[in-house]
């Protein structure tokens, strides 16, 4: 009789136990790199932009690509411009700069065109302006991602932002 009454709670107890855990509720941080990110994409005006970008991203980055194989940052800002926006632009990513109307970062909008000068003074690196501090482009290390402008290692070398038209 009392090792039946022992058991009785042992298995109560051990019940207890295991619904606890199962009852737990994970969140995920809202204020990580990548949700902000997705937040970004999510807030797109253009649906055909998202479905742009989704369709390239994680694409490797090669030096003079243009497709699926392999992009650089001027050719995945030539391309989506073209297809999204139908505006050509020059092929080479200080030629675009050059082509452009200035903004502030401030005052960009979707669409625009962020420039960065890694190895110099030379305009060597493009983007494409989303929302909320972010934009997309083709990364020499990662591939085509979506990033934060605001980062400090961007912030140091934006040389240059604006519009096409």
């Amino acid at each position: 009789m009392m090792k039946t009454k022992y058991s009785f709670w042992l298995i109560l107890m051990f019940s207890l136990i295991i619904t606890a855990c199962g009852s737990r509720k994970y969140t995920v941080k809202s204020d990580t790199k990548a949700s902000k990110a997705a937040d970004a994409m999510a807030n797109l005006k253009s649906k055909q932009l998202y479905r742009f970008i989704t369709d390239w991203t994680g694409v490797k980055y090669r030096f003079g690509g243009l497709d699926k194989s392999g992009v650089d940052c001027s050719g995945f800002a030539f391309l989506l411009e073209k297809e999204i926006y139908g505006v050509t632009l020059p092929r080479v990513s200080r030629d675009q700069a050059s082509v452009i109307k200035h903004k502030s970062v401030d005052n960009l909008k979707e669409g625009d065109l962020v420039f960065f000068s890694f190895g110099g003074n030379n305009v060597d690196h493009v983007g494409v302006y989303l929302n909320n501090g972010f934009f997309v482009h083709a990364s020499t290390n990662r591939g085509v991602i979506v990033d934060d402008l605001n980062l400090p290692a961007y912030q140091r070398v934006l040389v240059k932002s604006g519009s096409v038209n």
